[in-house]
């Protein structure tokens, strides 16, 4: 016998999705997704979207702020990551530039130039040319513009 899928009515989905929006932010992809493995028609998933966003359980612009400020203060993550990211999960254009203004130049400047001098000190290569490409290679995985990344490279390995 096969095991039967288990299924859920509208209101035990409404308010499953109710606690996982409240636990943590969710963008929209990610519920619809969730929706989608409970096995929900396309009807009953525009339904409970509809009823989350109405009721503030979700919120996009909410989602992209949440997220640049928690990557970026977090992981040290640059502008180019963080859009890329956000791009991945369909947040609308709008509300990533409003999200990347939250966060200040002086700010970001700070934090990339600190992790600049600590990343430097932790690569042991001897050779200049090997330790400059680890050192500019860290920071462009992590979505750092290439040249403040190359202007700080030349800057502190010499």
């Amino acid at each position: 016998m096969l095991p039967s899928k288990k299924t859920f009515t509208l209101q035990e989905a409404t308010q499953k999705m109710e606690q996982y929006c409240a636990y943590q932010e969710r963008c929209h992809q990610e519920v619809r997704k969730k929706l989608e493995t409970m096995h929900m028609i396309p009807e009953a998933i525009d339904i409970v979207m509809v009823h989350l966003l109405e009721h503030n359980f979700l919120n996009e612009e909410r989602f992209a702020k949440t997220f640049v400020s928690g990557k970026f203060r977090i992981k040290a993550w640059g502008r180019g990551r963080l859009v890329y990211e956000l791009k991945k999960k369909n947040v609308s254009k709008v509300n990533i530039n409003q999200a990347l203004r939250e966060i200040s130049d002086e700010e970001y400047n700070e934090i990339f130039n600190d992790l600049a001098e600590k990343r430097v000190n932790s690569i042991k290569e001897k050779n200049l040319y090997k330790k400059k490409k680890k050192f500019v290679d860290y920071f462009l995985y992590r979505g750092w513009e290439s040249f403040l990344v190359y202007d700080k490279a030349n800057e502190l390995i010499k």
